[in-house]
């Protein structure tokens, strides 16, 4: 494949650890409902997955933001769930009560039916990748995603959200042995997922745990952080232009185990609203002993493989705006973001080595409520303050 070349690099060196003349900017679900021109697609698609599936559709909305913004990356509109979907699970999605599955993994017999999904399932995904691709003409990078092996089990468990995790936490418990299976076919079909969208033109890859942070301490390394470490073991790291491919991980609530996380073989770390940005930098920079002997046992012996060995390379981090902010006025708005810059603090300049650098995101998924004009403010005062701290 032939794609236009890259005109705005900003977000992936940032990834990368490069020095950047700003801090880049996207949002999580930024193409999404708080979008009017969102809502008027999805009604001529019908359905949330009649939209998803769509290729034009999917690469209408996905760019419907940068029409909006400068943002500096697009993400494939999709959704996390579209893998246990292609596993046969029945895929719904009910208006205003969110996704449900037809059929839930609970016992023994229905652990024992997983498998890995024949890729051409999410032929769709990967066709509106390389669509998506094609129509930024290189504007800017292109983000694939998916589910962490964790939290597409608590889907795949619960049968859709939940306020409690009853389910997947009792099988957890009861039947450590079940979910590690479940999670072991996970991990594979998201390593293979993820790399088929690499292959049609992914040009940065994100792993979204969005419900790590839901476990107690040593469970979340043994069945979620070892699983998301089998994934990234996994994953190519050069795309379709032979261009190296960043790999984000993301866990809400995951602030208590940065220390762990360092090991992980990524680039960047992604971070809710609840921790300080200030701190996550010294904390992944090794400036903060967060050693933890157990923890870290539980992640190199899970079942999910070898964790691996720590790496010395600085991570990037990404976030991590309190997404309400954006029901505030624009000078609220903008007086946080710039908060939130100067809590990571000066910014790596020196553009022949590596070092700590940001990707400016919300704290988790924009609310569909926000006022599109809000947003503008945010992505704005990212760009000025952060040339200002650079000394533009």
């Amino acid at each position: 494949m032939s794609f236009a070349p890259l005109q705005n690099d900003t977000f992936l060196r940032a990834c990368l650890g490069q020095a950047t003349a700003y801090t880049p900017v996207w949002l999580m679900r930024q193409a999404g409902r708080y979008l009017p021109e969102y809502c008027a697609t999805r009604a001529r698609a019908g359905s949330f997955m009649g939209l998803a599936t769509n290729v034009d559709y999917a690469t209408e909305v996905t760019l419907q933001p940068l029409a909006r913004y400068p943002l500096d990356a697009a993400i494939l509109f999709s959704d996390i769930l579209t893998v246990p979907d292609a596993m046969g699970l029945g895929l719904t999605f009910q208006q205003g009560e969110g996704p449900r599955f037809a059929h839930v993994v609970r016992d023994e017999a229905a652990v024992a039916k997983l498998a890995v999904p024949d890729m051409d399932r999410l032929r769709y995904v990967f066709d509106a990748v390389a669509s998506i691709r094609e129509a930024l003409a290189g504007r800017v990078p292109l983000i694939g995603f998916s589910g962490s092996p964790w939290t597409l089990a608590c889907y795949m468990v619960e049968g859709g959200g939940s306020a409690d995790y009853r389910q997947v936490k009792t099988l957890m418990y009861a039947r450590p042995d079940l979910m590690h299976r479940m999670l072991a076919v996970n991990a594979d079909a998201v390593a293979q997922y993820l790399n088929a969208q690499i292959d049609a033109g992914a040009q940065a890859v994100m792993v979204f745990d969005s419900w790590g942070g839901v476990l107690a301490d040593g469970a979340f390394q043994q069945f979620s952080l070892a699983y998301t470490a089998r994934v990234l073991a996994r994953l190519k790291r050069t795309g379709a232009d032979g261009a190296v491919v960043p790999r984000i991980v993301f866990t809400k609530g995951g602030g208590l185990w940065l220390g762990p996380m360092r090991a992980l073989d990524c680039d960047v770390l992604g971070l809710d609203w609840t921790m300080d940005l200030g701190r996550a930098r010294a904390i992944v920079s090794g400036r903060v002993d967060t050693t933890d002997s157990i923890a870290s046992s539980a992640c190199q012996t899970g079942a999910g493989g070898q964790f691996g060995t720590e790496s010395t390379a600085p991570k990037a981090l990404q976030g991590n705006i309190d997404p309400n902010v954006l029901f505030a006025p624009p000078e609220a708005i903008r007086a946080e973001v710039r908060r939130v810059l100067d809590a990571f603090g000066a910014p790596h300049t020196d553009r022949a080595t590596r070092g700590s650098t940001h990707v400016f995101n919300l704290g988790h998924g924009i609310s569909q409520f926000t006022p599109p004009e809000h947003v503008a403010h945010l992505v704005d005062e990212v760009h000025a303050h952060s040339r200002r701290l650079r000394g533009a």
